[in-house]
Formats: structure tokens, sequence, C-alpha cells
């Protein structure tokens, strides 16, 4: 069978050093606009009482739902101004060191292409409602912002000693797909989540998935897939606890996950404290 075309993305223009772009925002059109607007209404009937509540307060701060695709000087002056974090242009996924770099010195790189209309339900690659209305409202929480911080700070020595496939199962686990517990219930944090309406309802809703509370070695010992809806979620008890979390030495953490043990996205684990035990019936015989 042949293979489909590769899909045809906005131009990005000059790219620096550090993979930086221009956006250029003038350049959108009416109709990426409008796919925006969708999305964000989409989302915006779907999230309150689904996502956290630091998540809902920082769209409105930020004014992620004003109209249009957001203006990434603009948006990051805001930001700046709460926790001295920036939004930078990239024209897509970068290398690891590049991006671990840009976090570490509180730089978000969100690609500047929007989804074409035949995508607005599911899209392989992040694009800029992804990286910007899934991942930077967050940004503007002290205790978040400094968890994405202290992750990039430890993507860079990760990549230095060759532990980088536990440290994006931290990344997959909290940062994409991550539950918080509130006083009102469990939440949605993760930005993977977030940008997807089906899972928004799945994540918390249905019976199929495991909730199990986060602990770090788990967390870090347990893969990932990215075809198909989480087949386990984690837990944080906050923002403040998860950041204690990446601030810990990981030496002694990388020492024991060096025996390269995995547990399977649905396996229940000895010492797990498990919050709910998904029935795995959404995901047939993928789950076996």
């Amino acid at each position: 069978m042949q293979a489909a075309p590769a899909r045809i993305r906005r131009e990005s223009g000059p790219v620096a050093a550090d993979f930086t772009i221009d956006q250029r925002w003038s350049a959108y059109s009416p109709e990426e606009h409008a796919r925006w607007d969708a999305l964000t209404a989409r989302m915006m009937r779907l999230l309150p009482g689904r996502a956290s509540a630091a998540f809902l307060k920082a769209t409105e701060s930020l004014s992620l739902s004003e109209g249009g695709i957001p203006d990434l000087e603009r948006l990051s002056d805001r930001l700046e101004a709460r926790t001295g974090w920036r939004v930078v242009g990239v024209p897509g996924l970068v290398p690891d060191e590049v991006f671990f770099d840009h976090l570490a010195n509180r730089r978000f790189p969100a690609g500047c292409f929007i989804r074409d209309e035949d995508e607005m339900d599911y899209i392989e690659e992040p694009d800029i409602f992804h990286d910007v209305f899934g991942h930077v409202p967050l940004l503007a929480d002290p205790a978040y912002a400094a968890f994405i911080q202290a992750y990039g700070e430890g993507g860079l020595r990760a990549l230095k000693i060759g532990r980088l496939t536990e440290l994006a199962r931290l990344y997959w686990h909290t940062i994409e797909f991550g539950l918080v517990r509130e006083a009102e219930g469990l939440r949605i944090f993760g930005a993977g989540i977030m940008s997807s309406p089906s899972e928004t309802v799945f994540a918390l809703e249905d019976p199929s998935p495991n909730r199990i509370e986060f602990d770090l070695e788990r967390v870090m010992r347990t893969e990932y897939r990215i075809d198909d809806r989480q087949q386990t979620y984690f837990v944080i008890e906050s923002f403040e606890a998860l950041l204690e979390a990446a601030m810990a030495d990981f030496g002694p953490l990388y020492a024991r996950l060096a025996d390269g043990a995995a547990l399977r996205p649905g396996e229940i684990a000895v010492g797990d404290r498990v919050l709910h035990r998904g029935t795995m019936a959404a995901f047939g015989a993928k789950a076996a």
C-alpha cells in the first residue's frame, strides 16, 4: 500500500540555532483562527468540573479563549509577568537537548501550525492548540512552572547518562496525561487530555482505565502507548508535591531503574495505591 503523502503545513520561515522561529501571527487565515475558536469552545464546554482549578483560572487570566490563535509575544508578556516563562515558536518537534534547554530556561517551545479541518478530533503531531491551550495555562501556576523547569534541567542530565527512556515516562504520565486530586475530586492537568474531547471524559469517568496514586519510581517504570487512550492514569496530590518529587536526587533512583524492569501500561503492581482498578473493557484485545 502506498504511504499517504505528508501534510503540507504553514511555512515557518528562517529557523534559528535554537530551533525557534517567528510565529508569523499576521499570516494566519480567518479559517485557521476559526479552527482555534471551534476547538477552544468545544473544550471549554467540557472542562469545567473536570479540569484542575489552576488550569481553568489561567485560561481566563491569560486570555486564551478571547478569540483566534494567540499571538505568542503578547501571551508571553502576560505569562512572564506571572512566573517568568515565555512561549517560543518552533517548526515542530525539536531535538531532545534543545527541548530540555528551553524548559530549563523557562521557555516553552510551541508548534505554530494549527491542525487541518479533518484533524479536529485527533492529530498525531502536536500543533499550536495542543501546545498552547493544553500546556501553557498551568505555566502560570508557580509550583507547576518550577516543576517544568526542573524537568528540563533533569532532562539535560538524563541525556548525558542515558536515562531518557525513564524520564520520558515521567513526562508522559504527568505533563501529558496526569490527574490531580482536588477538594472536589479528581481533576485533569495533563495537556494530552486537555486537548482531547474524548479523553477528557474517558480519563475521569470511564471504568476501563486504572487510576493509581502517583509514585515517582512506579511512574518511571511504566510503559505507555501513543496509539490509544491511556490504560493507567496517575494521580498526584498537588503541584507542590510533584515539584518536591522532581527536586529529589535522581541518582539512586536511576541506579534502581538500571535493572530495566518495566511495567506494562495497564498492569497493577505490588504496592500500588489503587484508587480505581480498571475493567480494561474499552481496550479489548489491545490490553491482553
